[in-house]
């Protein structure tokens, strides 16, 4: 009985999508542009308190979590143009 019921997949995961949908939703934009302020904002913080550090250690700690966020940041950008780009193309 329990074999059965392991081997057996809820109906939700039947329809599970196979591409991302080529509209972005409102809720959708809102998150993206959490994400890219919060990337933002941690990587002029870590700047801004790399700038105030003695220790050279802590320091290098600071500029690359700070080069982390940009990367994140400039990531999460070119993916939306290439969604962009993808989008234009299609139509």
């Amino acid at each position: 009985m329990q074999n059965q019921q392991m081997n057996q997949q809820p109906q939700n995961q039947q329809n599970v999508m196979q591409q991302p949908p080529h509209v972005i939703t409102t809720k959708d934009f809102a998150y993206i542009n959490d994400m890219l302020a919060w990337n933002l904002l941690a990587m002029k913080k870590a700047h801004f308190a790399a700038t105030q550090c003695q220790d050279q250690q802590i320091k290098t700690v600071l500029d690359s979590c700070g080069q982390m966020h940009q990367r994140h940041y400039e990531k999460i950008l070119y993916h939306l143009q290439e969604k962009q780009h993808s989008n234009s193309v299609m139509q």
